[in-house]
């Protein structure tokens, strides 16, 4: 069992987000959270794009602010909401807002989700993928959604555990939590892969 395996071990959260803090609580595991907010989120344009989020997660895991101990194992992740080739990232303000949600209506798009896990030893990095389906949003629905919601923290401007997920969500192939920005039962996994290595 999992938490057996982290028995002396201490897991370190390397983000800001409420989200996925809360999705690590759900599994049990005892963890800390450190967030190191100073990483530049760069990458070359010749990248393929489906490997951007592991790459992100990588430069976050190199970028910790601190060199780790030995019984420490650093969990990094970024999200990208991918729609018709176009990534979308937070939003700048609310026309930006607007403008992704409106690309996202009655659309399909990839929600990717690169995780990263590190001690001093080793690194295991790997990417989720879920495809989300929204229908089609009217223009005061996704006025009401940002005026109420504020979505500015969130890559391609929406939660979909939020107001909008649920009235706009049909469909979701694949892990519902990759889209909250965290693939939990795949951490849960390969962090056991990690720890049994």
């Amino acid at each position: 069992m999992l938490k057996e395996l982290l028995s002396n071990k201490r897991l370190v959260l390397a983000s800001s987000s409420p989200r996925r803090r809360l999705l690590l609580e759900g599994v049990d595991l005892e963890f800390t959270v450190e967030v190191n907010n100073d990483i530049p989120e760069d990458f070359e344009s010749s990248m393929d794009i489906n490997v951007v989020p592991e790459h992100l997660a990588r430069l976050k895991s190199a970028g910790f602010g601190r060199r780790l101990s030995d019984s420490e194992i650093l969990v990094t992740a970024d999200t990208m909401v991918l729609c018709g080739g176009k990534i979308l990232g937070k939003p700048k303000d609310r026309s930006d807002a607007f403008q992704m949600l409106k690309m996202l209506s009655g659309n399909k798009h990839n929600v990717l989700t690169g995780v990263c896990i590190r001690d001093n030893y080793k690194e295991r990095a790997f990417t989720s993928e879920t495809t989300v389906y929204f229908r089609e949003l009217k223009d005061d629905e996704i006025y009401y959604y940002i005026d109420n919601y504020a979505p500015y923290d969130k890559a391609g401007a929406y939660g979909a555990q939020d107001w909008i997920g649920y009235v706009g969500i049909s469909r979701i192939e694949g892990s519902y939590f990759n889209v909250m920005g965290l693939p939990i039962q795949r951490l849960c996994t390969e962090l056991e892969h990690f720890l049994s290595d």
